[in-house]
C-alpha cells in the first residue's frame, strides 16, 4: 500500500503521529473485523459469533476473530447485528458523556447513509425519542432505508434532504450528528480506492463542504443542544482547523470527553484550546476516525408548527389487519395506500417533519389494502408489531438462504397461509406457503445476488 507522501508530509505536527508505525499498520495487510448487535432483537450479553471481544467504547461492539461471509449469514438480514467499523462506535461513547439518554430527545442525524450510526442511535435512545435520519443522496437514502427497516424500530423517520432544508427548523433537535464527507484517509486499511481519490484539493473541497454542511444545520439545534461532529480523515483542515472555525463564527462551547487510558484514543488540543479526540490505528483496534463535541450556547425561537389533516385507518379496516398487526401503542395513518404505525406520542412531530422534509419512510409500514385484503408489509415482518397470530416457520440454513437469494426451496411446512419464514427464530420475511409451492415475497431488491460464497 502506497501512503501519499504529501500526508504523510501534512501530518508530522499532528499530535500523536508516528510516522513509523502509521506506514507499518497500514502496510501490514492487517483487517480489524467489528460488529454491533441490534439490542430490539438479541438480548444483551448474547453472543451471535465465536471468540469475540468486546469493544471498550461500546456496550453493543464486538471484534471478530475473523471476517465471515456477512453475506451468507441469514441473522445479518434478520437485523440481529450491523457490521461496523470500531473506532465509529465512539458515537456511543460521547453521547453517555454528554446527554441524559433515559430523557425523550429529538435527534438529527444529518449524513447518515448507510446507517451505521443512525442504527446505533436507535439502540441507545429511549422508546419515546425521536431520530431523524437524513441522506442527500437519494440512492443512498433507499439504502439507508433498508436498514432502518432491517433494525425493526418505529421511531425513526428517514428523510432525502439537503442539510439547508433543515436550518428552517429552528430549535427543533436536542441533538445534531454529523458524521461529514471528507476525504477518507481513516478507511485506506479497508478501502483500497481511497487511496487513489486522496488529494491536497480534495482535503480543501472536503473541508470546505463541511464548514457549509455545519452553517446550514446548525440553526435547528435548540439551545443547550449537542453538537457531535466526525469525520474519517486524519487531516487538520477537516478536523481541528473546523474546530475552531466553529468556536469563532457560532456560539457554541466545545466539551472535553473523560477517556480510559487503555483505549488508546488520543485527546487533541487546537490552536484555541478545543479538544477533539483522533483514533490512529496503530494506537487501538480500529481504522483512522475523529470526533469531538459542543453545547449550543445562542437561543434559537422554536420553529411554529401547524397540523395537517391525516387519514386514519378506519375501523372496518382494523379489523380486516387484525390478525396481522398488534399496533399496541400506535397510531395508524394511511399514505396512498399503505398504512404506516406512528408512536401515539411522536403524531405531530412526524405530522410537522412530513410538512417540512422530503420524507421517504416513518415509523413501520404495516401493509396495505387490496379490495378488502390486507397485504403485510417486508417491514411489518422486520418489527415487533406483528400479532401473536401471525404463524412462523422456521427454515434450515440452507433454505434460509435460498429464502433470501429469492430462490425456491422445498421444506415440509404443515400450515399453509403467509406466514413469516424465520432463522434461530429470528424473522426474515413473508412467505406465503400453498398446496403444492411456497411463494417467496422476500423484497427483490434487498435479495443475495451471489450463488455461493
Amino acid at each position: 500500500m502506497q501512503i501519499p507522501k504529501l500526508l504523510i508530509h501534512s501530518l508530522q505536527d499532528i499530535t500523536g503521529f508516528d510516522e513509523e508505525a502509521f506506514i507499518h499498520v497500514h502496510e501490514s495487510g492487517e483487517q480489524v473485523t467489528s460488529i454491533r448487535i441490534n439490542p430490539n432483537k438479541v438480548n444483551y450479553g448474547i453472543s451471535l459469533f465465536e471468540n469475540t471481544k468486546q469493544v471498550s467504547w461500546s456496550r453493543f461492539g464486538y471484534y471478530l476473530p475473523n471476517r465471515p461471509s456477512f453475506t451468507f449469514d441469514p441473522l445479518f438480514h434478520a437485523g440481529c447485528y450491523y457490521v461496523q467499523e470500531a473506532s465509529s462506535m465512539f458515537l456511543e461513547e460521547a453521547l453517555k458523556q454528554t446527554v441524559d439518554l433515559l430523557k425523550q430527545v429529538k435527534i438529527l442525524d444529518l449524513c447518515a447513509a448507510p446507517g451505521g450510526k443512525s442504527s446505533h442511535l436507535q439502540s441507545l435512545i429511549s422508546k419515546d425519542s425521536l431520530l431523524v435520519s437524513n441522506e442527500v443522496i437519494r440512492q443512498r437514502s433507499n439504502i439507508l432505508k433498508d436498514n432502518i427497516i432491517k433494525w425493526g424500530t418505529n421511531n425513526v423517520l428517514v428523510s432525502n434532504n439537503d442539510p439547508k432544508d433543515f436550518s428552517k427548523l429552528h430549535g427543533y433537535f436536542d441533538i445534531l450528528v454529523i458524521d461529514a464527507p471528507c476525504s477518507g484517509s481513516g478507511l485506506f486499511r479497508r478501502d483500497k480506492e481511497a487511496i487513489n481519490e486522496w488529494s491536497e484539493n480534495n482535503v480543501m473541497l472536503c473541508s470546505s463542504r463541511q464548514r457549509r454542511i455545519l452553517a446550514d444545520a446548525l440553526p435547528s439545534l435548540k439551545e443547550n443542544g449537542i453538537l457531535i461532529y466526525s469525520t474519517c480523515s486524519y487531516s487538520k483542515e477537516e478536523d481541528e482547523e473546523i474546530l475552531d472555525w466553529l468556536i469563532t463564527e457560532f456560539e457554541l462551547e466545545n466539551l472535553q470527553l473523560t477517556l480510559n487510558e487503555e483505549w488508546g484514543i488520543t485527546e487533541i488540543k487546537t490552536e484555541k484550546e478545543n479538544f477533539g479526540y483522533r483514533f490512529w490505528p496503530y494506537k487501538l483496534k480500529g481504522e483512522g476516525f475523529f470526533l469531538s463535541v459542543f453545547k449550543k450556547t445562542a437561543s434559537e425561537k422554536p420553529a411554529s408548527q401547524t397540523k395537517s389533516k391525516l387519514k386514519l385507518v378506519s375501523k372496518k379496516q382494523k379489523e380486516i389487519f387484525g390478525n396481522w398487526v398488534n399496533p399496541g401503542d400506535s397510531e395508524l395513518v394511511i399514505f396512498g395506500n399503505t398504512v404506516y404505525a406512528w408512536p401515539k406520542n411522536l403524531v405531530n412531530d412526524y405530522d410537522f417533519l412530513a410538512q417540512h422534509l422530503k420524507t421517504i419512510y416513518s415509523g413501520t409500514a404495516l401493509g396495505s389494502f387490496a379490495h378488502d385484503k390486507f397485504i403485510p408489509d417486508h417491514s411489518l415482518a422486520m418489527s415487533n408489531l406483528y400479532s401473536e397470530k401471525v404463524i412462523k416457520t422456521e427454515l434450515s440454513k440452507e433454505n434460509a438462504i435460498a429464502y433470501l437469494q429469492r430462490k425456491d426451496f422445498e421444506a415440509t411446512i404443515a400450515l399453509k397461509g403467509m406466514q413469516i419464514a424465520t432463522f434461530n427464530n429470528y424473522p426474515l420475511g413473508w412467505m406465503n406457503v400453498l398446496q403444492n409451492r411456497i411463494n417467496n415475497y422476500y423484497p427483490k431488491e434487498l435479495r443475495i445476488l451471489k450463488d455461493k460464497i
